[in-house]
């Protein structure tokens, strides 16, 4: 018997000619077409009339398909939409194949602090440094363990350690305003954007960048450019499949490629803040305890994991602080942009801002420490309102359900009357939650007095009770904004100062509600993405 091995002759070379012939022809180009036509119809119609969630209510091509919703997500419509799905279909709709929004309170506080369900994979596009940050962190389980390396930094009382480098940049933002004395506008979302950007970076990583000097210079902050740039490409990110990615950014555009190189300049900047603190830690071991005050990146340097004595690592370093600084400035730029937007057209309550502020400081270049801000009732009141009106992610904060019992017999969650499996996605948004008419009479008007108790009138702690619990401008349980107390600190610091140095407008022709209308790209911004102002040094 012969032992030589004979090779499987080639599959091609086995198949009968008619065989070979149907496949290089045409007709089986019709048939894979035809078979991916039925697919789809048979998808449609299961999603339509046999999925679990098929019993909410919604528009039938919500129900089908993602396509529905996502062309609207690509117009930045997305909360504006959800919002009219629920005046339509009521406070529970179904927004997706496989997706659910709400408009509850109970419900709201039952997915996000009761069951403290895990992010959806829609997180993913917003990762810094092709790396995982807090807020990309999906699983509940993993973001407990990263919060701990940070939510010491922003508690209140380590935060007004930094107060006195607040104050300098707001004072330097004035200065840059009464340069101008009321001649020309200012963009407002340019200079936000500086100022945040040396604040922020002045408590993540101990030093001031300069962004508002080279504004003042008329220099092209690169820093500041490239945390604007960032959401967008966060956007575009989001649609582009990853092998893909890197053929798109090749597009032969300097603004584009501006774009896309944002997240490399930022991790640039963000390691070499990392190697000097490394480098002055190294020197000096025992740095940091004694201060009172210790920048962001320092901590997270000094950080060990619980039960070990392990650190974080470098690239987790540099995406966490790439995180904080892209969402502290993106949200508070905009927010403080829109403050004053809303001031152009409501001269009663920029007077009432003043005569408050005029009393409170009467030296207009010395800002009021925090504590005595947060108890001015119509600064407050100001405040809250704004947050309601242009919080700055409206939008659907996304949830997969998961399994409610320790059996798993029966771990539908109920939404509502409505039995959700497993894996579906379901989502309140601040913009549907700042809506509601019954509890926020005239919910499109911006109304700073219905933060303030009417005397002599029952029922009115409850009232405004009430009105905070459903007020959730920095997200809502364990995952809502870890930076939200410097963002107050900030937003108070920079309205009591502008208001009290300057009367504000508006050119109608170059800013006017037709350019400040708001696009949902998850944060908020005008439609031009441009708010210019004037400001006038007051008088008196």
């Amino acid at each position: 018997m012969s032992n030589t091995i004979i090779a499987p002759p080639a599959l091609a070379a086995n198949l009968p000619a008619p065989i070979l012939s149907t496949i290089n022809t045409p007709s089986f180009i019709v048939l894979a077409i035809t078979a991916l036509f039925l697919y789809l119809c048979a998808t449609a119609v299961y999603n339509l009339y046999f999925s679990p969630i098929a019993a909410i209510p919604g528009p039938w091509y919500a129900a089908i398909s993602d396509f529905w919703l996502t062309t609207h997500v690509a117009r930045l419509q997305q909360c504006m939409t959800v919002q009219a799905l629920f005046e339509r279909y009521g406070p529970v709709v179904r927004v997706g194949p496989n997706k659910v929004a709400f408009c509850d309170l109970t419900t709201m506080r039952s997915v996000y602090c009761v069951h403290k369900f895990d992010k959806s994979p829609f997180y993913k596009a917003l990762l810094t440094n092709n790396n995982d940050h807090a807020m990309t962190t999906l699983p509940h389980s993993e973001h407990v363990v990263r919060r701990k390396a940070y939510a010491p930094h922003y508690n209140l009382s380590h935060l007004m350690q930094f107060q006195p480098e607040v104050s300098d940049s707001v004072i330097k933002v004035v200065q840059i305003l009464e340069s101008q004395q009321g001649k020309a506008s200012v963009s407002c979302s340019e200079l936000f954007r500086h100022l945040m950007v040396d604040i922020i970076s002045t408590t993540v990583f101990g030093s001031r960048p300069g962004a508002l000097d080279n504004l003042a210079m008329g220099i092209q902050d690169i820093l500041s450019q490239a945390v604007c740039d960032f959401p967008t490409r966060g956007i575009v990110r989001s649609f582009i499949p990853t092998w893909a990615w890197k053929l798109v950014c090749r597009i032969p555009n300097d603004a584009w490629r501006r774009i896309c190189s944002s997240d490399k300049i930022m991790a640039d900047f963000v390691r070499g803040r990392l190697d000097d603190t490394a480098a002055k830690l190294h020197a000096t071991p025992d740095v940091g305890e004694k201060e009172e005050r210790i920048p962001l990146i320092q901590r997270m340097l000094q950080h060990r994991v619980s039960g070990s004595q392990d650190g974080l690592s470098v690239q987790n370093i540099i995406s966490e602080c790439m995180g904080h600084l892209v969402a502290g400035v993106d949200t508070s730029s905009t927010t403080l942009s829109y403050f004053c937007w809303e001031l152009t057209r409501r001269a009663d309550v920029l007077k009432n801002l003043q005569a408050e502020l005029d009393e409170h400081m009467p030296d207009r270049r010395v800002i009021p420490d925090f504590s005595v801000l947060c108890k001015l009732p119509y600064l407050n009141a100001f405040i809250k309102e704004g947050m309601r009106v242009y919080g700055p992610a409206p939008s659907l904060l996304e949830r997969v359900v998961g399994s409610t019992t320790a059996s798993k017999v029966d771990d539908s969650f109920d939404m509502m009357g409505y039995a959700l499996p497993p894996g579906t996605v379901v989502a309140t948004q601040a913009w549907s939650m700042h809506r509601d008419p019954e509890v926020f009479p005239s919910p499109e008007t911006f109304l700073p007095d219905r933060w303030l108790p009417v005397e002599g009138v029952e029922g009115e702690e409850e009232r405004i009770a009430r009105m905070l619990q459903h007020l959730m401008p920095f997200g809502v349980g364990t995952r809502q904004c870890g930076g939200q107390n410097l963002a107050q600190i900030t937003v108070r610091a920079a309205i009591a100062a502008i208001v009290s140095n300057f009367e504000i407008s508006a050119n109608r022709t170059e800013t006017n509600e037709r350019t400040m209308q708001i696009k949902d790209a998850f944060v908020i911004h005008p439609a031009t993405k441009e708010c210019r102002l004037v400001f006038t040094p007051r008088k008196c």
